[in-house]
């Protein structure tokens, strides 16, 4: 018999991503608000419902479940300066903790989630998960920093459920159209670059990102519920370990596409917060689970090129988010 799965939020990228490659290891439930939300993501044999994970009378619908993963809430910086009150609610210690007490009321076994690498800022690198110097630097990291509070405190009461949250960097891949201006800096050049638009960046471009494959993250988020180990109330940061800067982005866009576009660089107007460098150590994950990554950048940016849905990207532009 397959193990279940409660996939609740945002599963039209990371989530869906995973759905979709797993559905036939696992027994699957997509729990979701439709908030940004693209139904074409994901595969039409995954049950998928239409409920708030925000909501205890929601949740109570759902038949138990060996595992959680739960990402429903707000998951970038911007998405805050619209409607504050919005996402306050959805990414509440309230939210955040009734999806875990449920999943523990119910026998769940782990309960995994996303935190951010937006906590380390530009603190020194290697960027680690003991950084003592973390600081949470604009409205959602603060959300991300006490949910990881709240989840060492909670699995000291109750060390029956495994509580697993990843920091992931900067993930790209399929199913991020509707992120629109939300969507990772690949995808955005992607789909200037593919309307022969120069990609806008702030600064320079020598700026540099762990862009991450979204298959590495499934991969490790799948050995993360696979494995027999004790993880208790761990963090993890993800990523290939290997940075890239933006002008290196755009030259591979160009050379996927046969294209020669050169960027427009303007001054960076973000004055406060703006993170100019993203390096981190994944030596504990790999040590934890055993995974290697392999996907090379390159050749998974022309797949993301080669695999364009021009109908969904019109009103994308990387003006608005650098």
């Amino acid at each position: 018999m397959k193990e279940k799965i409660l996939v609740t939020g945002w599963a039209w990228f990371i989530w869906s991503n995973f759905c979709n490659i797993n559905k036939e290891k696992f027994e699957i439930t997509v729990l979701d608000n439709l908030f940004l939300w693209d139904v074409d993501n994901l595969d039409s044999d995954i049950k998928f419902i239409n409920w708030d994970a925000c909501k205890i009378e929601d949740l109570e619908k759902v038949w138990k479940v060996d595992y959680v993963l739960h990402l429903a809430w707000t998951s970038s910086a911007p998405m805050f300066m619209d409607d504050g009150f919005v996402d306050w609610y959805v990414n509440s210690v309230q939210s955040f903790v009734t999806v875990l007490d449920w999943a523990r009321k119910n026998w769940t076994k782990k309960m995994l989630y996303a935190s951010t690498s937006s906590l380390y800022w530009n603190n020194p690198m290697p960027l680690i998960e003991t950084d003592p110097n973390i600081v949470a630097p604009n409205h959602y990291a603060v959300t991300k920093w006490i949910y990881e509070d709240c989840a060492r405190c909670y699995a000291k009461v109750y060390p029956e459920i495994d509580i697993i949250w990843f920091r992931f960097m900067s993930v790209y891949w399929r199913n991020e159209e509707s992120k629109w201006i939300y969507a990772n800096i690949i995808s955005q050049f992607v789909w200037d670059m593919a309307r022969d638009l120069p990609p806008v960046i702030y600064w320079d471009g020598s700026q540099f990102r762990d862009f991450t494959n979204v298959k590495d993250v499934v991969q490790w988020l799948t050995l993360a519920i696979e494995t027999d180990k004790k993880l208790w109330a761990e963090v993890f940061n993800i990523w290939r370990e290997e940075s890239f800067s933006f002008n290196d982005v755009v030259a591979a866009v160009n050379k996927a596409m046969w294209k020669n576009i050169v960027p427009k660089y303007i001054p960076n107007p973000v004055k406060e917060w703006y993170v100019k460098w993203q390096h981190a150590d994944t030596s504990k994950i790999r040590e934890t689970l055993w995974f290697d990554p392999k996907i090379n950048f390159e050749e998974w940016v022309k797949d993301q090129v080669d695999n364009l849905r021009m109908e969904k990207i019109q009103k994308t532009s990387s003006d608005d988010f650098r």
